[in-house]
């Protein structure tokens, strides 16, 4: 398999798992107390939001980058 197709192909991929999901969330922990001896920590969940342009614009580089990998050079 060509770099292009390979490299078009995952675009796609990723481009289809951003729209699915519509955005990344984790967890951090945070010291909320530290007095001390004494800590304490607070576990909060933060949501990264993922545009669907990004995901609709990978999906159109991956097409792109099979059908230039497609084509062939005279």
């Amino acid at each position: 398999m060509k770099l292009n197709a390979l490299a078009g192909v995952l675009l796609i991929l990723l481009g289809v798992v951003a729209l699915a999901y519509q955005g990344i969330t984790y967890t951090s922990r945070d010291t909320v107390i530290d007095v001390g001896p004494i800590h304490a920590t607070a576990e909060r969940q933060h949501t990264m939001p993922l545009s669907p342009v990004l995901g609709i614009v990978a999906i159109a580089g991956g097409a792109l980058l099979l059908y230039a990998g497609g084509r062939r050079h005279a």
